[in-house]
């Protein structure tokens, strides 16, 4: 035996400064227990290796591997985690943070429980910037503890809390064959599976987890959780299936025709709750056209009044009119001119238009100032009813460059 109780395994691409800061948050575990860190280099070409050599020479007890080519994400995670000998393995992102109190916590029911292959716990979203705690990504009233293939008991525990297993530190006996490719289905559900096949599984009340949402390296960076929200609805959808496959052919689930659809209908619920939050994230991001889009499906499955997208409802013609407007422009070769014609309030819809993603080379004017017919060619135009389009085609205009209100409103049905 090598005594090592804890591996922590970082995958890291050219992340130095990430990785950097992430190491001398680890200078200040004081675990009563012996651990390593397993870094798994994607054949980094920055100074990653120089940056853990350095962390090496101050003492930690770092294992630093390096692969002679970029696998890709998963590859690189699995390299780690194959390199680790410690009896239980968790995960590091290389700009996260561990809680050190948390993981003492979680090593030691995994000691007292030698029949649990895997313990989840829900983790914080950190503002690095303001140091603080944002919010816990899901909530766990208290530890709770699923027996092996407990699968039904698990899964409506997964729906009525709206968990989320990505953080867990695991068994590394179980690890083994848990951690497979799986790319049509989030990969979570799957592994959660897994661990479930071979023992028990708990989630546990005490984060050990922070997700750096703000960084103080890069405070507008953009989160891979966050980028992932936005379109993997359906692999949740896949996860979860996958995680009922593996129930039926355990002889956990009954896959009779009743049983099929009152399971098929959780699963759909959990996705469209997952596409509300999508439709959220995308408006907030200003892609009303991608959050309308997923309205549709939620109103389609009744859930049109959904908290996370009621009040943004009635903006969707409005909203997504001007956004749908700013594509026909940026999509058409030479325009570099928007006309407005007969529209009450021509200063606001040019403010939205910008804030929808109008190139700010495109020129806005409105016909009190002219046409000119020398730009017919790059000009398109935004006119408020027929007869103007009617003007407009007089003048020599190309017919597919005028736009009247309901070219775009006609289609968004709220």
């Amino acid at each position: 035996m090598n005594g090592i109780k804890l591996s922590i395994c970082i995958p890291t691409y050219n992340r130095e400064a990430y990785l950097r800061g992430m190491l001398e948050h680890c200078e200040t575990f004081e675990f009563d227990f012996p651990y390593e860190i397993v870094i798994s280099d994607n054949a980094s070409t920055d100074n990653t290796t120089q940056v853990v050599n350095e962390f090496i020479a101050k003492g930690m007890p770092i294992r630093y591997h390096r692969r002679t080519v970029n696998g890709g994400a998963y590859k690189n995670l699995a390299s780690a985690f194959h390199h680790a000998v410690g009896e239980y393995t968790v995960y590091l992102a290389d700009d996260d943070l561990l809680i050190a109190d948390g993981v003492k916590a979680t090593v030691a029911y995994l000691d007292a429980n030698p029949d649990v292959s895997a313990c989840h716990a829900p983790w914080y979203l950190h503002d690095q910037v303001a140091d603080c705690d944002l919010a816990k990504f899901y909530e766990v009233d208290a530890d709770v503890k699923f027996g092996r293939r407990d699968f039904l008991e698990v899964f409506q525990f997964i729906f009525k809390e709206h968990v989320f297993p990505e953080i867990a530190i695991y068994r590394s006996s179980a690890l083994r064959s848990v951690w497979v490719p799986r790319d049509f289905c989030f990969c979570f559900f799957a592994y959660l599976a897994h661990a479930l096949d071979q023992g028990a599984v708990a989630f546990l009340k005490q984060p050990f987890y922070r997700s750096v949402a703000v960084s103080k390296i890069e405070p507008d960076r953009q989160q891979v959780g966050n980028d992932e929200a936005l379109v993997s609805w359906d692999k949740y959808r896949g996860g979860l299936e996958y995680f009922l496959y593996v129930a039926a052919k355990r002889g956990k689930l009954n896959t009779g025709p009743e049983s099929r659809a009152a399971f098929e209908n959780l699963c759909r619920i959990f996705t469209l709750n997952r596409m509300a939050v999508a439709a959220r994230l995308w408006a907030v991001r200003k892609d009303f056209i991608k959050a309308y889009e997923l309205y549709t499906r939620l109103a389609l499955g009744g859930m049109e009044d959904h908290p996370e997208i009621a009040q943004l409802r009635q903006s969707f013609p409005m909203l997504v009119s001007m956004q749908t407007l700013a594509y026909q422009v940026s999509a058409t070769a030479g325009i570099d001119r928007l006309m407005l014609s007969g529209m009450a309030n021509p200063k606001l819809i040019s403010e939205i238009l910008r804030d929808v993603g109008l190139e700010p080379e495109v020129e806005i004017i409105t016909d009190a100032e002219g046409h000119d017919p020398e730009r017919v060619d790059s000009t398109m135009i935004f006119a408020a009813d027929m007869a103007r389009r009617t003007k407009f085609l007089e003048l020599g205009y190309k017919p597919n460059l005028i736009l009247i209100e309901s070219d775009l409103t006609q289609h968004v049905l709220v």
